[in-house]
């Protein structure tokens, strides 16, 4: 079954809390929070696709200068135990075995 993003509407039309929920493709939208019954409005997001990507985009995703520029830091195994730095902020390298 799909799961559907929907987002709760205040009182004055206000967006609040974006919840999850799994039914059916032709069941009808829910119109209200299936536990405190306030108003809900379904947010679109696109599709998450399993198997969407090639290897060449997957390497791209996961490349140093992308994963940087997402803010994210990359460790990489160089020994038993410890980890050198590749990109992104944090110390040069890491032993877990300290």
């Amino acid at each position: 079954m799909p799961v559907y993003t929907y987002q709760i509407i205040g009182k004055n039309g206000e967006e609040g809390e974006v919840f999850e929920v799994i039914h059916g493709m032709n069941d009808p939208p829910l119109k209200v929070h299936p536990e405190t019954g306030q108003p809900v409005k379904r947010v679109f997001t696109a599709p998450h696709i399993a198997g969407w990507a090639n290897a060449r985009q997957a390497k791209q995703l996961i490349s140093d200068s992308n994963l940087e520029k997402h803010g994210f830091t990359k460790y990489v195994r160089n020994g038993k135990g410890h980890y050198d730095k590749h990109t992104g902020r944090g110390p040069g390298t890491i032993n877990i075995n300290d």
